[in-house]
């Protein structure tokens, strides 16, 4: 392994340190049904940040003949704002940030009076936080077992449930360590057997952030994560089963202007806000809700390398105003940076990746899907599609009905699907 990539993981080391529990949580007295037995079996992986062109921009060999035999989009567009935990979650349950309630990676929720954040483990393991039914939790209801080697969400009783197996997580657990104990998952007797496991990698989110998009760490992290999967590829093939793979990101990276940040403007501080902010968006709550027109019209005025919007004035295909705030967790007004710029507020330079941006206007924010299996078209690449529709597509392979609303469309899944 190169000295780039032992920095990369030594990176992700310390990202990891505030966790420390590396034991397997198992929910006792959990069985499949015996129809559910029967079910075929998926593993979806996630790649954070795998940008929609990195396998081809970086030779990506294996992952790029897995999906030559199954199923590919020409990107898979994610939801705004294209953040980590946002994005994850929309996964997870088929529907907008915005509905399922996890706005941002780190957000403020005023009924609430609380703000979460990934590392606020009391708010991560909490399953007030979360909306929707995650696919996990929709498969558990229905007695069919699942397991989770990290997924935004997954830590937590979203409905009271947890996947049968899963990890609080922890990058300091070895990736062979992660393979090895889906294979043991994958030759558990029929019964105890888990039919949906969630596999997330962070190695190339962390290298584009830390050097850019198209850096030689990036490129050995893409490489990583390559290599990553052809093990866990062989390692599945010999339990003997067939099983279906989806291999996806969250979003993509971009290179910003990190020589020409933006400021908030001195006058919106907190004696008169509560702000929520990084660096692509920033959250307004005023305090005094007469303010809020008179500071958006100044804050229109000002605004320089940034959008502003208030929240009954979103644009509609963003997903993300005052109709679309099922939680009541938007802000007031929201400042919105324009590629290539980045809110930044330390004396530290920032990082030279960013993502958050609009997908619509950034295409660098595209991220991949990629499938293969029996359940599968075989060698079929499909236009760009959105990342609400994963739910459906598994649901539909595992043979899980449901009836609540999701923003995906339950007839999307015969596009990728090979007809039965």
């Amino acid at each position: 392994m190169k000295a780039h990539l032992f920095t990369l993981l030594f990176l992700s080391s310390v990202f990891a340190a505030a966790q420390t529990d590396t034991t397997q949580q198992i929910v006792k007295d959990r069985r499949n049904s015996l129809s559910q037995q029967e079910k075929p079996y998926v593993i979806l992986i996630s790649a954070d940040g795998f940008r929609y062109d990195y396998a081809e921009k970086f030779g990506a060999e294996n992952i790029t003949a897995f999906c030559s035999r199954g199923t590919k989009a020409e990107s898979l567009i994610p939801s705004f704002p294209s953040k980590t935990f946002s994005n994850h979650y929309t996964i997870a349950t088929g529907l907008y940030p915005a509905h399922h309630g996890l706005i941002n990676n780190r957000f403020y929720d005023p009924q609430r009076d609380e703000h979460y954040s990934p590392g606020n483990r009391k708010a991560v393991e909490d399953g007030s936080w979360y909306g929707g039914i995650p696919i996990w939790v929709l498969a558990e209801q229905q007695q069919m077992l699942t397991a989770s080697f990290f997924w935004v969400g997954s830590e937590a009783p979203v409905k009271g449930v947890y996947p049968t197996y899963h990890y609080k997580y922890n990058e300091l657990i070895p990736v062979g360590k992660r393979i090895q104990t889906v294979k043991n998952w994958l030759e558990l007797p029929e019964a105890q057997r888990p039919h949906l496991i969630t596999f997330y990698l962070p190695e190339v989110d962390h290298a584009g952030h830390n050097y850019g998009p198209d850096s030689r760490e990036t490129l050995e992290a893409v490489r990583f994560v390559d290599a990553a999967v052809k093990e866990l590829y062989e390692a599945v093939a010999n339990t003997g089963l067939e099983v279906n793979f989806i291999f996806v990101s969250d979003h993509g990276m971009t290179r910003a202007d990190t020589q020409n940040t933006l400021s908030l403007p001195a006058w919106a501080d907190t004696s008169r806000y509560i702000i929520s902010k990084d660096d692509i968006i920033v959250e307004l709550y005023a305090k005094d809700k007469k303010s809020i027109r008179k500071d958006y019209r100044r804050l229109r005025k000002e605004a320089e390398g940034f959008r502003v919007y208030r929240k009954n004035r979103m644009p509609g295909h963003l997903q993300y105003g005052a109709k679309h705030d099922y939680h009541h967790r938007i802000g007031d007004i929201t400042l919105v940076a324009d590629w290539p710029k980045i809110f930044h507020y330390s004396e530290k330079p920032p990082d030279p990746g960013h993502h958050g941006y609009d997908p619509a206007r950034v295409k660098d924010m595209h991220a991949v899907f990629y499938a293969w299996g029996p359940a599968f078209r075989k060698g079929a690449t499909v236009p760009s599609f959105e990342n609400v529709q994963v739910y459906p597509v598994i649901a539909e392979i595992l043979g899980l009905p449901y009836s609540h609303n999701i923003d995906g469309d339950r007839d999307f899944a015969q596009r990728v699907l090979a007809p039965k």
